[in-house]
């Protein structure tokens, strides 16, 4: 058959977006793998697959795969990409979207400006919704990584996330020590390992590196995270423009038990038809 898809990104951060409504399709980890595929495939970071609701409170389920082909619960860019996914494709006419993760429901917002601002909901801290084997939560934790020792916050925000000060952003070891820190065996599910550089209290950069896909151009819910992490140390205010290779996310986190929200733009590259 031929499977109708839409090419999108995220600051850079890019995704094959499958309608699973108007088509009838099942998107498994092997077809996820292979469209992900940028030799073989259409080639992504993510796939991200739009469902009708199981729960008529929403309006969609919403299914997010890793280019490795793992079923993951949260993506920042991607949710921004699927709320202008689901208005261009015309699934529906509202601004005020939820849908369904394995994370929980979304809220998603499209604002005038058409930037979408996503609700990431409440970051979870103690170890085992990370999870991160640890005796009690902390602020920081030490970290084995082969012969050094790596301080560093570990926090969920439906899915788990490193975050770690550096000097500068454009030196740090992303590629070696990002990899290394995402299949270290205290993260049980693996982890996204974000490299943060904080300019002053309301600026960051950032580089992430995710679990089961590598280094990116951006993480939505990295910077989400680097920010609560920078916000709980005092080292940041509690609306921060966050940095990354594909341009800048605006973050705000008004303390322990909020939500966590995060502002930023979503561009359609293409669309076309594969066969499956």
């Amino acid at each position: 058959m031929l499977l109708r898809f839409t090419k999108m990104h995220g600051l850079g951060n890019d995704f094959v977006v499958i309608d699973a409504i108007t088509q009838e399709v099942q998107v498994t980890e092997a077809l996820a793998r292979r469209l992900a595929d940028r030799r073989f495939g259409i080639g992504c970071d993510q796939v991200l697959v739009v469902e009708p609701p199981t729960d008529p409170n929403v309006d969609f389920d919403y299914r997010i795969f890793n280019a490795d082909g793992g079923e993951v619960a949260q993506c920042g860019n991607g949710a921004r990409c699927f709320a202008k996914f689901v208005r261009d494709r015309r699934l529906t006419g509202k601004h005020h979207i939820l849908a369904q993760t394995k994370a929980g429901v979304l809220q998603l917002t499209v604002n005038r400006d058409n930037q979408i601002t996503v609700n990431m909901g409440i970051p979870r801290f103690a170890p085992q919704a990370i999870p991160f084997q640890a005796e009690q939560a902390a602020l920081l934790y030490d970290l084995q990584v082969d012969d050094q020792i790596v301080r560093l916050a570990a926090l969920s925000l439906g899915n788990p996330h490193a975050v770690m000060q550096v000097q500068d952003v454009t030196t740090a070891p992303v590629a070696t020590l990002g990899a290394l820190i995402e299949a270290h065996p205290r993260f049980t599910q693996r982890v996204n390992a974000g490299f943060m550089q904080v300019i002053n209290r309301t600026e960051i950069k950032l580089r992430v590196y995710e679990r089961g896909v590598g280094e990116t151009l951006a993480c939505g819910s990295g910077a989400c995270a680097a920010v609560v992490a920078g916000i709980q140390q005092d080292l940041l205010d509690s609306t921060v423009t966050v940095q990354l290779p594909g341009g800048n996310l605006h973050i705000s986190w008004s303390g322990e038990d909020q939500p966590v929200a995060m502002t930023g733009p979503a561009t359609t590259v293409y669309q076309g038809r594969i066969k499956i």
